[in-house]
């Protein structure tokens, strides 16, 4: 049963403000179900996609602790359909289960997951391709160093964010999905959501949404798409916004000409990165299955394998 009949059966008050929600976390996903679900007739996907209300965290490294300004919804959603945010650093943040459950009890979240390890990895990489370290003041060069640094770890550790907002909400306001699952069935996918929502079943194009906030959707800007990026970010969302959907509902990313970015370096979780934090992260995800049932398994098992194979190669040397 989705969670929108739920809510009729036990008469709950549905907020107009919100209708739904994204939670999380970055590199996992939460993007491209945004920009798929935003096809949909009925959805009315909140912009800027992430608007950044209810978590004090803003990004990697904002952090605003002040009280939430409900009324900055009222300038997020132009049109009908049901309203919709995808915020991808609420779910780690500690403030947010507590400040949602006071403004919008009822409303449902879906949390996009991945495997942690790979999912720090990917995030680690993206900070460091943009130089977002180097703005606020802090190194990431080496992994080791930036995994101490909460800022990076928080958005990996599942068990501990969902415990707080199991607190505040039941399991069945949730629904998770697995970001690999987005790769190899994303129709399934997005019928689980459809329904998980109470929308009507809708024929994606799944090709224009295939790779947002993809490594080359965050490639390093040069000098000129950093002048670039300055101007447009002067136009008027009323201006720029029909000018994006049009550009995305025909696959076009601008900002991966040459002349506005470089290709990054490759770079994929190794066993390294799963010897720095894979027992942790192992730990976490068996706690997180725990609480809410579901399975994680395979990236227990793939953790294991790696931090394994990284311990007998250096007994090797």
């Amino acid at each position: 049963m989705h969670w929108m009949k739920y809510c009729a059966m036990v008469e709950c008050e549905i907020l107009a403000d919100l209708d739904a929600l994204l939670v999380g976390v970055p590199k996992a996903g939460t993007t491209w179900l945004a920009n798929a679900l935003s096809q949909h007739p009925k959805v009315n996907l909140s912009n800027p996609k992430e608007p950044n209300i209810i978590a004090t965290h803003h990004g990697t490294f904002g952090r605003d602790h002040s009280e939430p300004d409900w009324s900055r919804y009222d300038d997020c959603f132009k049109g009908k359909g049901l309203r919709i945010e995808a915020s991808v650093h609420t779910f780690a943040c500690p403030l947010a289960p507590s400040r949602l459950a006071t403004k919008f009890p009822q409303v449902p979240m879906i949390l996009c997951l991945r495997e942690p390890v790979s999912r720090t990895v990917s995030h680690w990489k993206m900070i460091r391709d943009t130089e977002e370290d180097v703005r606020n003041g802090a190194d990431w060069a080496d992994f080791s160093v930036a995994w101490e640094d909460e800022r990076l770890h928080a958005d990996s550790h599942y068990a501990r964010s969902m415990e707080r907002w199991l607190g505040h909400f039941p399991r069945e306001q949730f629904l998770i999905l697995d970001s690999q699952r987005m790769r190899e069935e994303p129709q399934s996918i997005l019928r689980e959501v459809e329904e998980f929502l109470g929308l009507d079943t809708h024929n994606y194009n799944l090709s224009s949404s295939r790779h947002s906030n993809s490594a080359s959707s965050r490639r390093p800007i040069t000098g000129f798409g950093k002048a670039m990026k300055s101007f447009f970010s002067l136009i008027p969302n009323i201006i720029k916004g029909p000018i994006v959907r049009r550009l995305r509902a025909n696959d076009i990313n601008i900002y991966a000409a040459p002349i506005i970015s470089r290709k990054p370096d490759k770079l994929s979780a190794v066993e390294y990165h799963y010897s720095i934090c894979g027992e942790t992260l192992a730990k976490d995800l068996r706690a997180f299955e725990s609480l809410t049932g579901f399975s994680t398994a395979h990236w227990v098992s793939k953790i294991d394998s790696l931090r394994e194979a990284d311990i007998n190669h250096r007994s090797d040397l």
